[in-house]
């Protein structure tokens, strides 16, 4: 029987990691196969990976993700394990705004600049979301987020 599946998970990476290196620590972390979209199988984990520009150019798509796992806890455990922040969608609607999983594995809010090319979306200028940021005042939600800002000294976090 299939594992349940979420469906897709859409990631990307700081640096330009290989492709296999990002499909075998997601199969380390998951202890399932991850493949890539040409090899699938039933019980496989789809992986594609590809570049753009940008601070984050590695980007990563995961299709048949488990659904009885935490996204943010593997995104943070592939973080661990390939040396390299990464960056998930959040759980607000504010566009600007992702969960950065870093190498120590922690998992910080950001707000982010992108730039569409024809390659694809370049994220640039990664900062702390702190609840002041204006990019928090361009979308609903960062005070809200289960990743509450992370007020700087002399800026607490906006209420």
């Amino acid at each position: 029987m299939a594992e349940p599946a979420d469906g897709l998970w859409s990631w990307c990476a700081a640096g330009r990691l290989p492709a296999a290196a990002v499909r075998a620590a997601l199969a380390g972390v998951l202890r399932r196969p991850v493949t890539t979209l040409e090899a699938a199988t039933d019980a496989a984990v789809l992986c594609d990976v590809w570049y753009v520009g940008g601070d984050f150019p590695t980007l990563i798509e995961c299709f048949c993700a488990p659904g009885d796992v935490e996204e943010a806890a593997v995104a943070s455990a592939v973080a661990v394990r390939l040396g390299a922040d990464i960056l998930l969608p959040d759980d607000t609607l504010n566009p600007t705004r992702y969960v950065r999983a870093e190498p120590d594995g922690s998992l910080t809010p950001v707000h982010l600049d992108e730039i569409e090319t024809d390659d694809g979306t370049e994220r640039r200028n990664a900062r702390p979301c702190t609840g002041t940021d204006p990019a928090c005042a361009t979308g609903p939600g960062c005070a809200t987020s289960h990743f509450a800002p992370k007020p700087t000294p002399g800026h607490p976090a906006a209420a």
